[in-house]
């Protein structure tokens, strides 16, 4: 059996299973398969070395892993919708298991998700040395961006009795370049004392505008871990990230944390600090001196 026949049977079975999640209800288990599904289909998309695909069949996985995505954020709604129905998506099976000899119109108009390379933490430092930041629209000016349906958040955890959940709505974030950060969104974590993740992380969609200093989110973020049950020295960090059109990848371009002490109800806001993210804390380096913070709502969710 050749590689590329596992590849495609290890993304049908991976399919099935998040079909199957989301068939019997458990919804956070298929958003995780349907998320990690379509990141293994754009990824073989943005493969420049792949020979494995004609350009067509990468262009349908491209569309597949939208279709993806899109049932992805009718599940994480609070309410969940029927924007893209668990039947529809039903319907693209044949193409994932077929898709070497599939040559059919695609069955839904949508677009492929746009080609960027995302980088792992630290790794856009040997890309950007002496490089100054590329400029977009104007400081200053008024944007909204367009609304679409990347980022990965996940629902709300079932409660537990005598157990609290954390919800961080993230508002807003003041950088002094705002109107040149370019399709920004915030990337969430929770590591442990040691840097290690302690569960799932997750992107936020796009912000939904900039304004003078600020770009603000305006979404909310369920920590996906009762607050009782995070180890101790555990921090939340906020990668603040953007696309450089220049050079074709999503950077980060700050962070921030928040220590297990900071978890409280109510608004906080917390200082920047200079990339690479440092998770274990120990060589921070504050953004600015100017008065740019991060501004988030903490909501504590306990039953008795």
């Amino acid at each position: 059996m050749s590689d590329v026949t596992k590849t495609i049977q290890k993304w049908h079975a991976s399919f099935s299973k998040g079909t199957d999640f989301d068939s019997w209800g458990q919804l956070v288990e298929a958003i995780d398969e349907y998320q990690i599904l379509a990141r293994q289909l754009q990824k073989e998309v943005q493969s420049t070395n792949s020979t494995n695909f004609t350009e067509d069949q990468k262009k349908t996985l491209g569309k597949f892993a939208t279709c993806l995505e899109l049932r992805s954020a009718s599940l994480q709604c609070s309410q969940p919708t029927e924007d893209f129905r668990l039947e529809e998506l039903k319907t693209l099976e044949p193409i994932i298991k077929n898709i070497l000899t599939y040559n059919k119109e695609f069955p839904f108009d949508v677009q492929p998700v746009a080609l960027r390379k995302i980088l792992a933490p630290g790794e856009e430092e040997n890309l950007e040395l002496g490089e100054e930041e590329d400029a977009a629209a104007g400081a200053g000016s008024a944007e909204t961006f367009p609304s679409q349906v990347s980022g990965t958040l996940l629902p709300r955890l079932p409660s537990e009795p005598s157990m609290t959940l954390l919800t961080l709505r993230i508002d807003k974030i003041g950088l002094k370049d705002a109107g040149q950060c370019i399709d920004p969104y915030m990337t969430i974590s929770v590591k442990d004392v040691n840097g290690i993740d302690v569960n799932q992380v997750q992107d936020t969609p796009l912000a939904t505008r900039k304004e003078d200093t600020y770009i603000h989110f305006s979404v909310e973020v369920e920590i996906q871990k009762h607050v009782e049950k995070l180890p101790k020295g555990a921090a939340i960090f906020f990668e603040f990230k953007h696309y450089k059109p220049k050079k074709r990848f999503t950077s980060t371009k700050c962070f921030a944390f928040m220590e297990m002490d900071e978890i409280k109800p109510g608004p906080i806001v917390i200082e920047l600090y200079r990339k690479p993210t440092d998770y274990k804390r120990k060589k921070l380096q504050l953004m600015t001196k100017k008065p740019l913070y991060l501004h988030l709502h903490q909501t504590l969710h306990k039953d008795s």
